[in-house]
């Protein structure tokens, strides 16, 4: 039985027995989806806008360097 199918059981069982209401049903599912998409995020080692745009500035930093020293070495 898959991890989704497992969660869906416990749910209707709940449901069915009257102890979980349709809010706590949104906010497992919320709180479940929210675990899913850090632990997705973690694992592809994703960085932030900010890191990234200042990682984008060395780049362009190095390569316009990398460019300069090019010419001086072709004269």
């Amino acid at each position: 039985m898959s991890n989704s199918e497992k969660i869906l059981k416990t749910i209707s069982n709940l449901v069915e027995n009257g102890i979980l209401t349709s809010k706590d049903i949104r906010k497992e599912l919320s709180n479940d989806l929210e675990f899913k998409k850090s632990k997705l995020i973690k694992k592809l080692n994703l960085v932030s806008r900010e890191e990234f745009e200042v990682l984008k500035k060395i780049v362009q930093k190095q390569e316009a360097i990398i460019k300069k020293l090019q010419k001086k070495l072709k004269r």
